[in-house]
């Protein structure tokens, strides 16, 4: 049987199994929400195209893995890797499915990300994916997308708390 260990949640001391699991019939609530870190609002053509010209195209990676970043940190549910995505840029560009791939699960990320500010989801992994045929459209598209997120959270400087709605 699992051993109990005492642990505080919301100022009271609640038995928690050893695994970390809380039950609701352990006094935990049901769902608790944990605030988000709000994100950066970036320019979507100079995250396409301006920057990624004067730097020969490495900050598209530094913007990719910070997109990663910021996605993890405003949703802590959510488990994304950051440098895994960029090393799959890196290493497995050249196979184009595993860009294709990446591109598909960001969009999902960011659609996540949406249903978590509370706003209707916008973002289509599809189009997350297929855009990067068409100049690489894909990377306006995303950027379009996450400063819908900044959007509703007015004059929240990037990593303060922010409420989450689901």
């Amino acid at each position: 049987m699992d051993e109990i260990k005492p642990a505080t949640q919301f100022g009271q001391s609640v038995p928690v199994p050893a695994g970390g699991a809380v039950s609701p019939a352990a006094g935990a609530p049901a769902a608790v929400r944990l605030p988000g870190l709000a994100m950066k609002r970036r320019g979507p053509v100079a995250v396409w195209l301006g920057l990624p010209l004067v730097t020969l195209g490495i900050y598209q990676l530094v913007w990719y893995y910070k997109i990663h970043k910021e996605l993890q940190e405003f949703d802590r549910r959510r488990v994304l890797s950051p440098a895994g995505s960029v090393l799959v840029m890196i290493f497995l560009g050249w196979t184009l499915v595993a860009p294709l791939i990446s591109f598909h699960n960001t969009g999902k990320a960011i659609a996540d990300a949406q249903r978590s500010a509370g706003l209707p989801v916008t973002c289509s992994a599809a189009a997350s994916t297929w855009l990067a045929f068409v100049f690489g459209l894909n990377i306006w598209y995303m950027q379009r997308q996450l400063n819908l997120i900044v959007d509703v959270y007015p004059g929240a400087a990037p990593g303060t708390e922010v409420p989450l709605a689901a």
